[in-house]
């Protein structure tokens, strides 16, 4: 059994990349849920019309990372948003980091190098909203990566799950450096997956979505947002492993 932390926020696009980036937070929840995964909610944050300012989520089971660790990336929509009066096609994008969770002894934190605040929980779960302080915001100061959780009803809780996102994110850093380093060494470059690559578009218009990176299509673009990603992972480990 094994985990890895999702996260998604908009990147280009305002509100229509927050719908999109909810689109992308549903589908993967159906994808986990019919792989027999277990999803829990870490952080999740609204926008003003129902969207996603972030969502970080973990998935726990069997193969989850190998299945899950294309999906990082730039993912580009195109189609026609709920705010738009003349019919005009709109080019948004997401972002989505996967997270492996690290075992507890491959990554110490040093309780001095964290910056701890604790605020009224705001958003979803909101039995708690604005009437404890619940929620949690940590700082690793020596390398400034920020977290928050705030979705757990006590504080301790939250805590605890922050530290694990934390974690999660330094084995990330850890991880890279050791690639650029061997990148370095070797002089030549590997395809690495970074964020800032744009992998996949989803083509609302024509109902197709596109990978970039193994340059194939799929159509019944609304088939693969009700979280049937079969095809496209199996086509993604076929290629890339």
């Amino acid at each position: 059994m094994e985990s890895v932390i999702i996260e998604i926020t908009p990147g280009v696009g305002g509100e229509e990349a927050a719908l999109f980036a909810k689109d992308l937070f549903r589908m993967y929840s159906k994808y986990a849920q019919k792989k027999n995964w277990k999803v829990q909610v870490l952080n999740f944050k609204e926008s003003d019309l129902g969207g996603i300012k972030e969502a970080v989520f973990e998935l726990k089971g069997e193969n989850v990372f190998p299945e899950m660790k294309y999906e990082a990336g730039v993912h580009r929509v195109q189609r026609i948003p709920k705010t738009e009066k003349s019919g005009r096609i709109h080019t948004s994008t997401v972002k989505v980091a996967v997270l492996k969770k690290p075992k507890s002894e491959e990554i110490k934190i040093n309780p001095n190098d964290l910056e701890v605040e604790t605020f009224k929980a705001s958003g979803a779960g909101g039995q708690y909203v604005n009437k404890r302080m619940t929620a949690v915001r940590i700082k690793h100061l020596p390398t400034g990566i920020i977290v928050t959780c705030q979705t757990e009803r006590s504080l301790q809780q939250n805590k605890e799950l922050a530290l694990e996102i934390l974690q999660a994110k330094l084995f990330e850093k850890k991880e890279l450096e050791e690639r650029e380093r061997l990148i370095k060494e070797k002089k030549e470059q590997i395809k690495s997956g970074e964020r800032s690559e744009k992998i996949r578009t989803y083509n609302f218009p024509q109902n197709r979505i596109t990978d970039h990176r193994i340059k194939k299509n799929w159509q019944n673009l609304k088939d693969v947002l009700e979280g049937n990603l079969e095809k496209i992972v199996k086509a993604l480990k076929e290629s890339l492993t």
